[in-house]
């Protein structure tokens, strides 16, 4: 998609501080993080919501591959938060899926 955020950080045309890369996904900082530590798990593949998926295995990745960098930078013991937000009322405003993870302060519920 050649107007999405997150192809063109993909394509390598806006910079993004990345923590992890690999064939299938691309983990970056959020720039309006809202907790210590705030990133975001994205796919190669443009889909554009959580009701487009259609790969179950890609989904299981971009979940361990959140799991995994919050072990690294040292706070999965602590505890996270994983969310996945779709459409306008889930609070969804990049149309190309992503997973945020959340650590490094107490999360409140409901989320709000």
């Amino acid at each position: 998609m050649s107007n999405c955020l997150f192809c063109k950080i993909i394509a390598g045309d806006i910079p993004a501080e990345k923590i992890y890369e690999d064939a299938d996904v691309l983990a970056f900082h959020d720039i309006g993080a809202q907790a210590p530590h705030h990133f975001l798990v994205i796919p190669k593949k443009h889909i554009a919501t959580l009701n487009d998926v259609d790969d179950a295995a890609l989904l299981g990745k971009l979940t361990l591959t959140a799991s995994k960098i919050a072990k690294d930078l040292g706070f999965s013991q602590d505890g996270y938060r994983v969310v996945m937000n779709c459409n306008e009322q889930g609070g969804q405003t990049v149309y190309h899926i992503h997973l945020h993870c959340l650590g490094g302060r107490n999360l409140s519920w409901p989320p709000g």
